[in-house]
C-alpha cells in the first residue's frame, strides 16, 4: 500500500482502470479534489492510460457521467470516482441534490456491480469544503481512490470457501 499526503493508504491499484467523475462547479474545491485523486492513482501504481476523467456541469450531472464511464470506456473500468461539492444555501435545494444523487449513485453502483466511490462534498460553508479538500480535515478525492481500490480487491477476492 501507498501513502500519500492525507495518510490514507491506498491499496495496490497497478492492475485498475478508474474512471474520474468530477463536476466543475465550485471548480475552487473539485480542482484539488480531482488533483488528489489522480496523485494517489498514480502514487499507488496507476498507470495514466488507465485513468479516464469525464467532467460534468454539477453534482446532479454525475450519475450521467458515471453512465457515460460504463458505456464508453472499453475495457469497462474497474471502479468509479465521483467528486463534487454541494454548499448549503438559502434553501434546501441541496439536501434535494445530495440525496438524489448518493441514492442514484448507490443504485447504479449495485445495479451494475462496480464500486462507485462518493468523493462529494456536502458542506454547510466553503471553509469547510476547503478543508476537506487537502486542507484540516484530509483530502476527499484521495479517500474515494483508496475506498474505490480497496472495494476493486474485495470483490476480486470472493470466492467459495470463504468462511471468516
Amino acid at each position: 500500500m501507498a501513502t500519500i499526503s492525507s495518510d490514507q493508504p491506498i491499496p495496490d491499484v497497478s492492475a485498475m482502470r478508474m474512471a474520474i467523475a468530477v463536476s466543475t462547479y465550485h471548480r475552487e474545491v473539485t480542482t484539488p479534489l480531482l488533483e488528489g485523486a489522480v496523485e494517489a492513482f498514480l502514487h499507488a501504481g496507476g498507470d495514466r492510460r488507465h485513468l479516464s476523467v469525464i467532467s460534468c456541469p454539477g453534482v446532479w450531472e454525475l450519475p450521467v457521467a458515471a453512465a457515460t464511464a460504463l458505456d464508453r470506456l472499453d475495457p469497462r473500468p474497474d471502479a468509479i470516482i465521483t467528486l463534487g461539492c454541494v454548499i448549503k444555501g438559502e434553501t434546501s435545494h441541496d439536501r434535494w441534490i445530495n440525496q438524489a444523487v448518493c441514492t442514484t449513485l448507490a443504485q447504479f453502483a449495485a445495479q451494475h456491480r462496480i464500486p462507485v466511490a462518493l468523493g462529494v462534498l456536502t458542506c454547510d460553508t466553503l471553509d469547510q469544503a476547503h478543508a476537506r479538500a487537502g486542507g484540516a480535515h484530509g483530502h476527499k478525492g484521495v479517500e474515494a481512490v483508496a475506498a474505490a481500490a480497496a472495494q476493486v480487491h474485495a470483490s476480486r477476492s470472493v470466492h467459495w470457501g470463504d468462511t471468516q
